[in-house]
């Protein structure tokens, strides 16, 4: 580690350069943009590694009794490391995987964080690090690491199978002339051998190697870990190794080669970005079709945790998604783009397209700016794609550029964003409004409207509540046959989290089966109902017939208001109706339960809704 200076030293700021910052507030930005931030974000695991050892510092306490663990001879290693090569100590140190380690074992230092793994085998794992970094710099040494059930981790190397018969042990780490063997309680294990780069491949029983991928031609090439490995690979827990068998390791090559072939066409400018900050991608089993699942961690520079794509274009719409996220975390770091909530009162919450559960502001950001990257592709991809892909293509670029825009709108002024954060909405609104302008055609326009209506009906209906006395008053109304419902259920409604909402976002998905032509299999999508697929495939009347059912018996999902919405809107005579159901679900679902509680049976739920369109509405929503 750095020797600490005995006296006060004026230590330099990261700065984000102005073309930096524009490139950013555009949703954009290069490989430039993103060596500024890297910059800032090893000075951060510097720190954070100081802080550690600060910590640990004398502190033979928290290693068990009679364990071959020493934090000094680790700390010491590392140092060696660093000046024998600093590439390879930055190479270690700035593994996503680290930072997560880092952020986790400080955590749980300062016993902010509670893991079923004792506490000196997470702080232990600076060991594993200081092994990793001496063996690829070419040292000798002898080093003791911690071995998790069986399994010893030599970060951005591999992991050797000790058989060790206790969930948690330690094994010996030697690099002698190149060879690097793990000895553990029931044998050695040759990691491999080649100077500098000891543990590059598998061969040696009971070693694997970190799976690696070389994606492109020279001069365009990435190189990342495809990280099947590493603990600290996942989010936001460590976990055990998940192997990949032959086939999804092929599988993943493919999509991963292709995907790239694709930013490289249609997103160059992120394609060079990637280049200099997308470091290691873990894969997880497949998920529903249509349903992807991504995530990153600010802790975790660099690292994307992404499900098994459908296809290439999707693995390379996640890509960006994910790398979105990477790049505003980075900004973050430097600046703020929101205020701190206050800790008196509860937090704001708002309305994001692409989540069933309200946000926070900070939150609602970062969805933002992530889903601009995803319009942005997908505008581009669009005019690329092959015609079988051509029109989602469009469908996602229409969708995404509308539920952007909104919720840009939605926030834009709000009093928390920080002047940064004004100016980067202020930049993407410009964007964004830009799009509006580029033509999609017609039918995959109009069923990303639609989707977009929808899916925020169904959000409304799971989390707004109109005032508890004005349904009260409404449930009286129409017990006696009133004209109208009070003008009170049009008030300000109350957002009441709904814990159980889910799926609301089963309309795009089942648009998405529909426009790949395989409708036929949209029944396959989860949370959907049987209305929903009829209305999916164009059966308006059919779907009017079996939401009213659905919604006439109890227990019928709240989203269901917002499906029968959509049926209705092909009906003249039910306009009113559909236009209600479509903007103020949460009205006549509240109406509808206050009924079934009161009189064991709810209405006809066409014929309330017309009632409840009746209602003055006060506000717009």
């Amino acid at each position: 580690m750095p020797v600490r200076p005995t006296g006060p030293v004026a230590l330099p700021l990261h700065r984000l350069s102005v073309a930096g910052f524009h490139d950013l507030a555009r949703g954009e930005g290069g490989r430039a943009v993103v060596e500024e931030l890297l910059a800032a974000e090893r000075s951060r695991r510097m720190l954070l590694l100081r802080a550690l050892h600060d910590g640990l510092a004398g502190n033979g306490a928290l290693l068990p009794a009679g364990a071959a663990l020493s934090y000094g001879d680790a700390w010491s290693l590392l140092k060696r490391a660093q000046r024998t090569d600093p590439d390879v100590f930055d190479d270690v140190l700035m593994s996503p995987n680290t930072g997560m380690w880092l952020s986790l074992a400080l955590r749980r230092l300062r016993g902010a964080s509670a893991e079923d793994t004792p506490l000196w085998v997470v702080t232990g794992h600076v060991a594993a690090l200081a092994a990793a970094a001496g063996a690829r710099a070419g040292l000798d040494f002898s080093i003791a690491v911690p071995v998790s059930r069986g399994i010893a981790f030599l970060p951005t190397l591999g992991c050797a199978e000790t058989r060790a018969t206790e969930p948690w042990s330690t094994a010996r780490v030697e690099s002698r002339d190149g060879q690097l063997r793990i000895n553990g309680e029931q044998g050695t294990v040759l990691a491999g051998s080649g100077a500098g780069d000891p543990g590059a491949r598998n061969g040696a029983r009971g070693w694997r190697a970190v799976r690696r991928v070389d994606l492109g031609k020279p001069g365009q090439r990435l190189r990342i870990a495809l990280d099947e490995l590493d603990p600290y690979r996942t989010f936001p827990r460590p976990s055990e190794p998940l192997l990949l068998d032959a086939a999804d390791a092929r599988a993943w090559q493919t999509m991963l080669t292709e995907a790239w072939e694709i930013l490289l066409r249609d997103e160059p400018q992120s394609a060079e970005a990637m280049r200099a900050g997308l470091m290691s991608v873990t894969p997880t089993p497949a998920r529903e079709r249509f349903r992807p699942h991504s995530v990153t961690a600010g802790d975790a520079f660099g690292g994307v945790m992404a499900s098994r794509p459908d296809d290439a274009p999707q693995l390379a719409a996640t890509l960006v998604h994910e790398f979105q996220h990477i790049k505003l975390g980075g900004l973050m770091r430097l600046r703020p783009l929101n205020a701190s909530h206050s800790a008196h009162g509860p937090e704001e919450l708002f309305y994001a397209p692409w989540r069933d559960d309200p946000r926070p502001l900070g939150g609602l950001l970062q969805g933002i700016y992530a889903f601009a990257g995803v319009a942005r592709f997908w505008r581009a991809h669009r005019h690329s794609a092959d015609a079988a892909h051509a029109s989602l293509a469009h469908f996602e670029f229409a969708l995404w550029r509308t539920q952007v825009w909104s919720t840009v709108n939605l926030v834009r002024r709000h009093e928390r964003l920080t002047p940064l954060g004004r100016r980067l909405l202020d930049t993407l609104h410009e964007s964004c409004a830009a799009w509006l302008d580029e033509a999609v055609p017609e039918t995959e326009l109009r069923l990303a409207r639609e989707v977009a209506a929808g899916h925020r009906a169904r959000w409304r209906a799971h989390h707004l509540r109109p005032p508890a006395a004005a349904v009260d008053d409404a449930v009286r109304a129409w017990q006696r046959g009133d004209e109208r419902p009070p003008p009170g259920l049009a008030d300000e409604p109350v957002l009441v989290p709904d814990s159980e909402a889910q799926f609301l976002d089963t309309e795009a998905v089942l648009a998405r089966y529909v426009l790949t032509g395989a409708g036929q299999d949209a029944g396959d999508a989860r949370g959907a109902e049987y209305a929903d697929v009829l209305l999916a495939r164009g059966d308006r009347t059919g779907a009017r017939d079996a939401f009213a059912a659905r919604l006439a018996a109890k227990g019928a999902p709240p989203g269901a208001w917002a499906g029968l919405g959509r049926a209705l809107a092909g009906e003249e005579a039910q306009q009113s109706a559909a236009r209600l159901l479509r903007s103020f679900p949460e009205r006549t679902w509240a109406v509808q339960s206050a009924l079934e509680k009161a009189t064991g049976q709810g209405a006809d739920p066409v014929l309330l809704a017309e009632w409840v369109a009746r209602s003055q509405q006060k506000h717009g929503g």
